[in-house]
């Protein structure tokens, strides 16, 4: 419940959109990014492959770094 998978686009060193599992979509942080967040949001197959990237990343893999670090 507390993991939350994060994937940010940059540009010129500035983020212009992310998506966030907690929010379940993309946000744009620029004009354009805010363009992009739009189009990429209406892709229910794109949305549904980005949900599910905490499991495959985070879920799978928190017990091994959980148990590294103690």
């Amino acid at each position: 419940k507390d993991i939350e998978f994060i994937r940010s686009y940059y540009f010129n060193k500035l983020e212009y959109t992310r998506f966030s599992s907690s929010v379940g979509k993309h946000v744009g942080f620029t004009e354009r990014g805010v363009k992009i967040a739009a189009a990429w949001n209406k892709d229910a197959s794109l949305l549904s492959a980005m949900k599910a990237q905490k499991e495959v990343y985070c879920l799978n893999h928190i017990q091994i770094e959980y148990s590294n670090m103690l």
